[in-house]
């Protein structure tokens, strides 16, 4: 593994903080030994690199089970979680509903 750029993004803005490396970009720190599958990269649907704590936008209007009320597009999702070993899938609330586990192809990063 090359040390020249960052595993989870891909980005060369890193630095070297002790026995860790850190990327300046989106804030993953790694050992230079630790193994690559855990370099799981979750991209938003026009390509951007999204991280937990992120805001994303939904693009369009969605149903979601178990409510009657669905996301409309432009809805912005706060802070969102990764889901760990799902590059396709975040987990987030809105203002009116909580718990939502969204497709990462309906949202754009904000």
């Amino acid at each position: 593994m090359s040390t020249s750029s960052c595993p989870q993004c891909s980005l060369e803005n890193i630095y070297q903080d002790g026995a860790l490396w850190i990327c300046a970009d989106c804030g993953h720190e790694w050992v230079p030994g630790e193994a690559a599958a855990s370099a799981l990269v979750v991209r938003d649907s026009n390509g951007n690199v999204l991280v937990a704590g992120d805001t994303v936008t939904v693009i369009k209007d969605l149903k979601v089970k178990g409510s009657s009320i669905p996301l409309k597009q432009g809805t912005v999702i706060r802070n969102i979680r990764l889901v760990e070993d799902d590059a396709e899938h975040i987990e987030g609330n809105s203002e009116k509903i909580k718990g939502l586990v969204l497709k990462t192809c309906f949202l754009r990063k904000a």
